[in-house]
């Protein structure tokens, strides 16, 4: 079962510094506490990351996986799992929106289907706490760095 997960958060910067942490995907081990390596294995031909290897270590969720990224606009960026030990399931997209004020909504979104049996609140909880730890750590990098 898919426990599906939608969050905004504001940031105090553009949508170009947002979109430049988020596609930096080497430091995600520096502000994604349940990332602790990523491997970007292809780009595109923008340079973007488009196949990228990372291990995990979300509490009930631990193991490896290979998600795929596109960027159908110009301030989104979607990925798509290919390839896990752990999940058989885990889609999901960073929608970027400028405020017009020098700050960016984020909105988040996740699909996540683990490949262990967990009760629905467990799963839920995983799938908020990812969403949740994303959104806040990308928020503090983009505004530590810009």
């Amino acid at each position: 079962m898919t426990d599906a997960v939608t969050d905004r958060i504001v940031v105090a910067a553009g949508p170009d510094a947002v979109l430049a942490v988020l596609t930096d995907v080497d430091a995600y081990p520096d502000w994604q506490d349940e990332v602790t390596s990523t491997e970007v294995l292809t780009r595109d031909g923008a340079g973007r990351p488009a196949r990228v290897r990372m291990a995990l270590d979300a509490r009930v969720l631990k193991g490896s996986l290979v998600l795929e990224y596109d960027y159908p606009e110009p301030l989104t960026m979607r990925w798509r799992l290919v390839e896990s030990d752990l999940l058989r399931r885990n889609d999901g997209s960073y929608v970027l929106a400028s405020r017009g004020d020098g700050t960016t909504e984020v909105t988040y979104t996740l699909e996540v289907d683990p490949a262990v049996r967990l009760p629905g609140i467990l799963r839920r909880q995983a799938a908020r706490r990812i969403a949740d730890g994303a959104l806040k750590g990308m928020k503090a990098r983009v505004e530590s760095v810009s």
